[in-house]
């Protein structure tokens, strides 16, 4: 049984069966797709089982949108600038600074492993290859982070009221990758009473009913 991540050899393609499948075509694997214009294709040893040790990404961007923030616990990055500008920035946790690099064709940036960065597009298209040196590597997305904290976590951690905390975060519900959200799945229903989440808004036919809860001495409404 051979393990993720960098092997020093080929020994886990075997001679007697054959040459394995060497050829695969990225586009028919999405990671992620907003539009046809800001998109994300993978390929690892799930699409090419003889690639242990190394992954691949095609990305595109477009002006306005983000590669969100996020980290990848397991594998470092290689950021590849095929066509347009990148504004690719990294986190250092060693020293807590903030680079930001400007990165055109033929240009690369590298991140280390599980280092916290983001990629904005400055040209009006970006393209870009990724390379991991873990074929089935993990991404650890901002979104999700932010969304799956509870709200009386941020207000024990750094002092700022949980229902205002959940009344900005609540807006981001789901996994963004791509950033900006599309309006129709990060914009809140708006009532007179408040903010309610999208599966959350009343009908026409009654009124949606409110419940009062107490976390840490705090009544919120919900």
């Amino acid at each position: 049984m051979w393990k993720s991540g960098f092997v020093p050899d080929n020994t886990n393609i075997k001679k007697t069966s054959g040459t394995p499948n060497l050829f695969f075509n990225s586009k028919d694997n999405i990671e992620f797709e907003k539009d046809a214009e800001n998109v994300i294709y993978k390929v690892t040893s799930t699409q090419l089982p003889a690639m242990v040790g190394g992954a691949f990404a095609d990305v595109y961007l477009t002006k306005g949108h983000i590669r969100e923030p996020h980290w990848h616990p397991n594998a470092w990055e290689l950021d590849v600038i095929i066509s347009g500008e990148a504004q690719i920035s990294i986190l250092d946790p060693d020293t807590n600074k903030l680079h930001t690099y400007i990165a055109k064709p033929g240009q690369v940036v590298f991140i280390p492993m599980a280092w916290w960065h983001w990629i904005i597009p400055n040209s009006e298209k970006l393209h870009m290859h990724l390379f991991f040196n873990n074929d089935q590597f993990e991404t650890q997305l901002g979104s999700n982070m932010l969304r799956l904290t509870p709200p009386e976590v941020y207000q024990l951690s750094y002092g700022v009221e949980a229902n205002k905390i959940e009344d900005v975060l609540g807006q981001i519900n789901k996994s963004v990758e791509i950033g900006p959200p599309t309006p129709e799945t990060h914009q809140p229903f708006i009532t007179n009473t408040g903010r309610v989440k999208p599966d959350k808004a009343p009908n026409k036919k009654g009124k949606k009913e409110e419940i009062e809860i107490n976390i840490n001495g705090n009544n919120f409404k919900v």
